[in-house]
């Protein structure tokens, strides 16, 4: 899967439509993107799972859960910084 990197709001990025990130994403299924939106938003989010679930619109159990899931996997998952 080819991942999307969009520049954080403080580096003056534009953000791209949905129907112009859509087309990046064919070809990956929709558990590939979940995963890499999940992680994306945790390395956003400095790690703290509160506040990417909040964020992803997940209870912290689901992300919890879905972490596990990753890590299990062998997937990197951003650890919590202050």
């Amino acid at each position: 899967m080819t991942t999307v990197h969009v520049a954080a709001p403080e580096q003056g990025a534009q953000f791209l439509a949905p129907n112009q990130i859509v087309p990046l994403l064919i070809g990956a299924t929709v558990g590939e993107v979940e995963r890499e939106l999940v992680i994306q938003t945790l390395a956003r989010c400095d790690g703290n799972r509160t506040r990417a679930s909040r964020v992803l619109g997940l209870s912290v159990r689901t992300l919890r859960n879905k972490i596990r899931l990753y890590a299990a996997s062998g997937i990197d998952v951003p650890a919590y910084h202050d």
